[in-house]
């Protein structure tokens, strides 16, 4: 599976696109505004889409002080164009409410996750002092570097596979208001090489004191966390934990049973898993006060008697 539809919601809100021509709808209530501009650059030049950059700039312009929560979905051709920080960035006094956004909502038709040129992701929280969730999707050219955010609740990085490179510069970042932490670390064969050796200033707790719900999702490598996980100490002030997307197995789930007690969780997610029917009822009945979701149970694929696990968002 990889991408198939767009957020419908973000940052509690419903998603409305952004017209290619005309008005913008009238809407009730507090909204995310979806803005995308899909095109094939025939150049084949790795440049910032022409097209995009004059439709967001008139959005900006007509909409730009009331604009709270932002999706940017197709920037142009993503294999080609780079996303559109820098413009964002220069943006950022024309959009001085704006408190949530959402970076590549593309579906595998615009463009493959591990297609997507991003480049460095982290001056959006620079150029943004009071940005609270910040979501951002890609695969090519994928960076962050470490930085000091006063604001930042929310922090979800969605990949096919994280580079350990990006990992560390997250826990290197001073995000005292952290509390939500996703990180889709994906498989090997797209990048991701994070190990929990990597984790290890976060699953011991010394990072980001506030968080109360981490994601390792997507992960192909689902059993190791779930050992580590085990007994990590940053588990006991968690609210909320969740593995799922991932290819977490029976031996996986045994050792996260085995290991510290997860009765004071509000959620765990396991969704997408590779759990035996007996295994993911002992979870559930392991932790009767705990939302416990086992659901979308997939099966391996056997290719000449070897077994293979995959992850939710791969190609």
């Amino acid at each position: 599976m990889t991408f198939a539809a767009h957020a419908r919601t973000f940052a509690g809100r419903p998603v409305v696109e952004v017209p290619t021509d005309g008005p913008l709808p009238t809407v009730a209530g507090p909204v995310s505004w979806r803005f995308a501009r899909s095109e094939w650059d025939q150049t084949n030049e790795e440049k910032p889409s022409d097209g995009f950059r004059a439709a967001f700039e008139e959005f900006v312009d007509r909409a730009g002080p009331t604009v709270e929560s932002l999706v940017v979905g197709a920037w142009g051709y993503a294999a080609f164009n780079p996303a559109p920080i820098a413009q964002l960035c220069a943006a950022a006094p024309r959009l001085p409410a704006l408190r949530a956004l959402f970076l590549g909502d593309m579906v595998t038709e615009e463009c493959e996750v591990s297609w997507m040129k991003v480049g460095d992701v982290s001056p959006l929280l620079d150029a943004y002092p009071h940005l609270e969730v910040l979501r951002v999707r890609g695969g090519d050219d994928f960076r962050f570097s470490p930085v000091r955010h006063d604001r930042l609740r929310g922090l979800a990085v969605e990949s096919g596979g994280l580079p350990k490179e990006f990992v560390r510069a997250v826990l290197d970042s001073d995000l005292p208001a952290l509390t939500d932490l996703e990180l889709w670390l994906g498989t090997p064969d797209y990048g991701g090489d994070t190990t929990t050796a990597d984790l290890a200033p976060l699953l011991d707790g010394s990072r980001f004191p506030r968080l109360r719900r981490l994601g390792l999702r997507n992960a192909e490598a689902a059993d190791d966390l779930a050992g580590a996980l085990a007994a990590a100490p940053v588990v006991r002030r968690l609210d909320r934990l969740d593995l799922s997307l991932g290819t977490l197995g029976d031996s996986g789930a045994a050792a996260l049973l085995a290991g510290q007690p997860l009765t004071h969780l509000s959620d765990l997610d396991l969704r997408h898993h590779f759990l035996s029917e007996e295994t993911a009822a002992t979870v559930v009945a392991a932790l009767p006060g705990v939302r416990v979701d086992v659901s979308d149970p997939q099966e391996p694929d056997v290719y000449d008697g070897e077994s293979y696990r995959y992850t939710a968002v791969s190609e």
